[in-house]
């Protein structure tokens, strides 16, 4: 049984969406316990970024249980069609942690690698409108508690996107920049390289930990995310690297190259 569920969304900063989605998991199970991430707007990648933070990176625990509603209605809505957004899925990695999100954009793309199990959940055949408030919590909550009955067809997980290969996941609180590169896949030919993202080109230095980056310097380092293989990171000492860059957001890609000697 999981009555742990972290909840990671986009309803949008402070939005009243994050507290009617918490009573609702709550009226279907008031021993559940709802911890909320916020992701920015309609961002399949941040929320496949920190579906893999939690759920793959992170220790796990018997009740937990990873509830993600990021979805972009992306398809063109007309009368004989209406958009209903992509279909609420059910996942299992393979250490054991249960995800229930949408298979929408990239929201699967971070942890495809890691599931055992992907299904599609059978909704009612008119979910509204706001099925992310009136349908999908009591679904989760009954996931949670083990009722299984509700899961569907096999899906592939061929049919999942990979993760993009050099983008932004991520900028945190002290505009730290995450990205989708892999540490082991980043092999620069100097220790200084040259970062293009969001328009703006500038020079930073490659090192192999935070600890070993000068005062006023940008650097590219191995990040805290991603586990045994991190995600590198852009990272200004006593400084925000993400204003130096305009401030991107999620999915912006970015290049790196090699300054020539």
């Amino acid at each position: 049984m999981s009555t742990f569920v972290h909840l990671i969304a986009d309803y949008g900063p402070a939005d009243p969406a994050f507290s009617e989605v918490v009573h609702r998991l709550t009226a279907a199970d008031p021993t559940m316990t709802v911890q909320s991430t916020e992701v920015k707007p309609f961002s399949t990648v941040a929320t496949g970024f920190w579906i893999a933070q939690l759920g793959v990176h992170n220790p796990t625990f018997d009740d937990l249980l990873l509830y993600s509603n990021t979805a972009p209605r992306t398809t063109e809505s007309t009368p004989e069609r209406a958009d209903t957004g992509g279909a609420l899925c059910y996942l299992e990695l393979d250490n054991g942690v249960p995800v229930v999100a949408v298979d929408a954009g990239y929201n699967l793309s971070f942890i495809a690698d890691h599931a055992t199990t992907f299904r599609e959940i059978e909704l009612p055949a008119d979910t509204g409108q706001f099925r992310s408030r009136d349908v999908f919590p009591r679904r989760v909550a009954e996931i949670a508690n083990g009722n299984h009955s509700s899961l569907g067809a096999e899906r592939s997980l061929d049919d999942v996107p990979a993760p993009p290969e050099s983008v932004v996941c991520h900028v945190d609180g002290y505009g730290n920049v995450k990205t989708s590169i892999r540490h082991s896949a980043f092999t620069p030919e100097s220790d200084t390289v040259t970062v293009e993202l969001n328009g703006e080109s500038c020079e930073a230095v490659v090192r192999d930990a935070v600890s070993n980056v000068p005062e006023g310097s940008l650097a590219i380092v191995p990040g805290s995310a991603g586990g045994d293989d991190p995600y590198q990171e852009l990272f200004l000492r006593g400084g925000s690297a993400a204003s130096t860059f305009g401030t991107p957001g999620p999915g912006d890609a970015l290049s790196i190259r090699a300054e020539q000697a």
